[in-house]
């Protein structure tokens, strides 16, 4: 059932991405490419989160779009040279790879400045709440969130000595963390409610999910997680693995779950969907 809503969701939240798209010129192929694929969790939390309160997905679904359009966007320049220098993402040869690189840095940049259309759209709702999922949205992604976290996480290759625990949390909380715990408040910001049960599921389940991606990295397997893997162990790159072990970053990740459930406990048996949520993103293969 899990899964199902998960696609159904995914469908509802691309088809309004697509149709935002231009469908004529220069950047209409690339960045169609660059949103196609992936599980849209980030979407599903926005829509889920907003459902639960009350909120219909036809206006969820445009914040929903915009955090998956940053989330492209940011997985596009993650790939370049400069970045991870990558060449598989999501089971397909890499935006710069298939185009070039040019095209890859104004992919990004097309696709960040959409997530703001996206959110500011009249449907979203009225006008403040549109103004606070668009500053929110602005700070996640910002050099308070996802960026901060990739401007740490370079400046720690060649860094003198590895990430201590806390150092790699504070990064995680920022590249990965930051988009999923925005995606999971957004609920709560379109329904006027306060955000702070939701921001703490999002918290934890975005620590969560960094975990089980770091376990991937050593576990997985490349054709089923769509890029390479083992590469944190080759670059001897500090990861939750690496500095916790294998069985306890597993235990670690699990806990984070019971956490992010226990946030949902005010919203009862409502909130379902989104415990299965947290369980699923250790659970999962890819």
């Amino acid at each position: 059932m899990f899964r199902a809503r998960l696609a159904e969701d995914a469908a509802l939240v691309r088809a309004r991405l697509i149709d935002a798209l231009p469908k004529s010129g220069p950047m209409a192929a690339p960045m169609a490419y660059a949103v196609s694929g992936g599980k849209g969790l980030r979407g599903f939390l926005v829509i889920e989160g907003a459902r639960m309160l009350g909120i219909d997905p036809d206006g969820a679904c445009f914040p929903a779009a915009a955090v998956e359009a940053i989330h492209a966007y940011s997985l596009v320049h993650d790939d370049l040279p400069a970045m991870d220098d990558d060449d598989l993402r999501r089971g397909q040869p890499t935006l710069h790879r298939k185009w070039d690189e040019a095209t890859a840095i104004l992919v990004g940049d097309a696709l960040q400045s959409l997530a703001f259309e996206l959110v500011t759209h009249a449907e979203v709702g009225p006008a403040e709440v549109r103004v606070t999922l668009a500053r929110t949205l602005a700070e996640a992604a910002g050099a308070r969130g996802m960026v901060l976290g990739q401007a740490l996480d370079i400046a720690a290759e060649s860094a003198a000595a590895p990430l201590t625990l806390d150092e790699i949390t504070a990064l995680q909380a920022g590249k990965t963390g930051a988009l999923i715990r925005w995606s999971a408040m957004a609920g709560a910001l379109l329904a006027g409610e306060s955000p702070e049960p939701l921001r703490r599921y999002g918290e934890a389940l975005g620590l969560a999910f960094q975990i089980a991606d770091d376990v991937l990295d050593v576990e997985g397997d490349a054709a089923k997680v769509g890029k390479a893997v083992g590469k944190d162990a080759n670059a001897n790159k500090a990861t939750f693995v690496s500095l916790l072990g294998l069985e306890t970053a597993k235990t670690r990740a699990a806990e984070l779950v019971d956490e992010a459930c226990e946030a949902l406990l005010p919203y009862g048996k409502e909130a379902e969907t989104l415990r299965q949520a947290a369980r699923f993103v250790i659970a999962r293969d890819a």
